[in-house]
Formats: C-alpha cells, structure tokens, sequence
C-alpha cells in the first residue's frame, strides 16, 4: 500500500488476484480509485484487479468463450482514446493439457484485440503473459528450452502477436538482457537476479508516438514478480 499510494498511478493493473470480490481487503478500496475484479469459479485461483483514477466508458471480463472465462483471467477496460487488458494468461507447465489451453486462450485473445484494432482502436495490453520472448529475457535461456514459458511454440506465438502490429514497450528503451520480472521464490533467485521477463506491457503500433517511457521496478518486494509501467502522453493533453 505505501508503494500503490506512492506511485499514484492513473491505472493499477494486478494480476492472480487469487481473491473473489468480497475478499478484497477493506484498505485497497483507496479514495480517488475506481475497483473492478475479475475472479475465477475456483476460489483461491487466478483472479485479476484493475485500479482507476480515469473513469472508463465501459469494463467488460469476457474474451466470449466461457471454457476461458471461467477462470477469471481478463478485464477489458475501454477508455475512449484506448482499450486496456490487464490479463492474466494461463501457465502450460502443468501438462499438455494446460499448454494447450494458453495456446487456445493466446488465439483467442489475438483474435479478439485485432478485432478491435480493425475497428481504429488503439490497443494496451498488460499482464502477466506467462513466456519470456527472447533469450535476454531469461537467464538460463539454454536450460530452459524445453520448459513451458520458453519453448519454441510459446515464443512464436509472441511473435506472431508483434507481426500483427503490436509493441513490446519496454524494448523501445531498452535492448539489453538482465532485466526480470519474475524470480523463483525457492531458490532465492531474486536475491542473485535469475529470473525471467514475462510480465508486459504491449501496445498497437498506432500508439507508440505517446509512449513516453517503460520501466521495470525490480526493486519493488512483495511478490514473485514485480511491477512493471508505462508513462504515456495522449495527443489531447491527457497523460
């Protein structure tokens, strides 16, 4: 909390919530902020939140397929001058059954962002999308080429995603490895920065004159992960 009302960001996306709406803690409901949740049927699983200061048109929690909404992973927030999706995408490391699952949910999700991108819509994406890109977003790259949020299939996928007319932000400023997002809490792999980059910010091509920084606070506790940003400037004045 003293990071969330520090930073007193314009939206707040989080991810694996775990949580159902009435769960959520009385101290998040922060003054200012508008809260809207995404949960999974299964209590204890999944789940995503989305913090507010600008007031969206309209939120939605639904790619359309039940089989991949029941799980609670996605809040599509419209905002007029963008569209938002803080989502939460699956993990393939379970079996081949849940590997096939992100691969359908990463379709779906395609499919439906284009849609809208069809349509003149300019595109946010934000969450925890489960696979590091390229070898530099990793660093045991080599020993991890057969483990689901590295392998072959995966990181095609990402680059089928950015051939569709989509940026991975935090590469317009930055190009070098040893940057991470995630470190394995039973290794203590934070504490020596063995970790991964698999938490995003992407936007459609139309939007990256108004991007005006991409960062990665590794030095933020509390988590696996850490959180990750963008600083954008939209053409009306708004920021």
């Amino acid at each position: 909390m003293d990071w969330f009302r520090r930073e007193r960001a314009d939206v707040i996306c989080v991810q694996e919530t775990k949580a159902q709406p009435e769960q959520m803690p009385e101290e998040l409901a922060v003054t200012g902020y508008e809260t809207y949740c995404a949960s999974a049927e299964r209590k204890g699983y999944s789940g995503v939140a989305l913090f507010t200061r600008l007031k969206p048109q309209s939120v939605q929690n639904t790619l359309g397929i039940p089989e991949l909404d029941r799980e609670g992973r996605t809040l599509i927030a419209d905002f007029g001058s963008f569209v938002l999706y803080n989502i939460y995408f699956p993990n393939g490391q379970m079996s081949k059954e849940r590997l096939d699952f992100k691969m359908r949910f990463y379709d779906v999700f395609l499919k439906h962002a284009d849609h809208l991108k069809a349509q003149g819509r300019s595109i946010m994406v934000c969450g925890d999308v489960n696979t590091a890109h390229k070898e530099i977003d990793l660093f045991h790259p080599k020993e991890n080429a057969k483990t689901s949020g590295f392998l072959p299939i995966e990181r095609e996928w990402i680059d089928k995603f950015i051939s569709h007319g989509y940026i991975d932000t935090f590469r317009l400023f930055c190009k070098e490895g040893g940057h991470y997002t995630w470190w394995d809490y039973k290794s203590r792999a934070r504490d020596r920065n063995i970790g991964w980059r698999i938490d995003y910010f992407f936007v459609s091509e139309n939007l990256k004159g108004v991007i005006k920084k991409a960062f990665i606070q590794s030095d933020i506790p509390g988590s696996d992960h850490c959180p990750v940003g963008i600083e954008i400037r939209l053409p009306k004045g708004g920021s």
